[in-house]
């Protein structure tokens, strides 16, 4: 089997984009990553493309066909096929075209991922990412992602008796590396009393707990291993993938803030590369809610049940031992559904290459990026680098 390289990445700024078109920023990321990757689109076999929300919010539904077209693929006839794994569709989409290249199928693969989420209002928007959770029997009865998540975070803290300044950290860290990154939805800053006296969402978050609505698209391109030797290329290797499921209605599972999913694809992806979690220099995880923040610290392994509080209080900052979301995270870079999965790769791609900026985190070789669909229904975790 091969192994599969990273060898192109871009993305479009991230934010309340009204002026672009979800076609223009599939193909401004699809193109710019073509052009990082130094080939043309005719060299380019199969595209995956990720989105969560376009048959309802924009009313195009074919996205991989979309991408294909307007980043000029299409006349090439190759096969182009849109990956939904709900908010994991960006880290699903990765993982089929990283299998598709180690099983020797293709050599060169795009994944584009893209979403628009800002041309309806609001709560409209908040009706229709509710179709993540069981539509029976939690959406039907007024359940949204972040009252979910506010049950999740209500819970943890009464069982480990964590306070709520421990979740606005997780934001305040996520501003902090989000103001030194260009492309973030959010680079301002902002203070732990700020994000603790921020408006109330669902009690115990307020609105700095919450990822924004953003538009925007991010792309890789995938080389196997035969392909960057033959073209003497310098890419960033994809060691490991692994991925689980958990039941879909939050009641079903272990608990109410239980992410098993997490921890058995973080288990599965490490056991395959044969690395441990002491070699990782930094994780991207999927911070939709600040409480998911602290809970995948601790499912994913790196803190003991209950003990992420001390992790984060002692620092998870760019120079700390554990740098968490150099990026700026779903808080502050931003969380355009279908691209925000593609997007931890292409973090992961400028980190590795040492091309990150301000937000470098000095030495890195190898991280961990973890998606997750809606509430931890679906976790994939990705191992980078060397």
């Amino acid at each position: 089997m091969s192994d599969v390289y990273i060898i192109g990445a871009s993305e479009t700024k991230y934010g309340e984009l009204w002026d672009r078109s979800l076609r223009e920023l599939a193909t401004e990321a699809g193109l710019k990553a073509v052009e990082e990757a130094g080939i043309t689109a005719k060299d380019i076999q199969i595209l995956y493309g990720s989105n969560s929300l376009a048959g309802s919010i924009s009313g195009q539904e074919n996205i991989g066909a979309l991408i294909s077209d307007y980043a000029g693929i299409a006349e090439n006839h190759i096969p182009s096929v849109r990956v939904e794994a709900s908010t994991a569709s960006g880290a699903a989409a990765v993982r089929e075209a990283y299998l598709a290249i180690k099983s020797g199928e293709y050599d060169l693969v795009m994944v584009g991922g893209v979403e628009k989420m800002t041309d309806i209002y609001g709560n409209e928007v908040v009706d229709i990412t509710s179709s993540i959770l069981d539509r029976e029997w939690e959406a039907f009865f007024g359940a949204t992602p972040a009252a979910m998540a506010a049950i999740s975070a209500r819970r943890y803290m009464h069982d480990f008796n964590v306070p709520k300044e421990t979740l606005s950290l997780i934001s305040v860290n996520d501003h902090l590396n989000g103001s030194m990154n260009p492309n973030a939805h959010f680079r301002n800053r902002i203070t732990l009393e700020q994000a603790m006296s921020s408006t109330p969402i669902a009690e115990p978050l307020n609105l700095m707990d919450c990822s924004p609505m953003s538009d925007g698209a991010s792309a890789i391109v995938l080389a196997s291993e035969s392909y960057v030797k033959r073209n003497r290329l310098d890419g960033i290797r994809i060691v490991s993938s692994g991925i689980s499921q958990d039941y879909l209605a939050v009641h079903s599972r272990k608990s109410v803030y239980s992410i098993e999913s997490a921890k058995l694809a973080a288990r599965d992806a490490l056991r395959r590369s044969g690395r441990s979690l002491k070699d990782i220099s930094f994780v991207e995880l999927h911070d939709s809610y600040s409480i998911y923040g602290i809970l995948l610290l601790e499912e994913l392994g790196f803190a003991q049940p209950g003990k992420a509080r001390e992790l984060v209080e002692q620092g998870i900052g760019i120079s700390d031992p554990l740098p968490v979301n150099p990026s700026g995270g779903l808080k502050a870079k931003g969380n355009p559904l279908g691209a925000t999965g593609v997007g931890q790769f292409v973090e992961a791609y400028l980190q590795l290459k040492g091309k990150a900026g301000q937000r470098q985190v000095k030495g890195a070789d190898l991280c961990m990026l973890h998606s997750m669909a809606g509430t931890g229904t679906t976790s994939i975790v990705h191992l980078v680098g060397e």
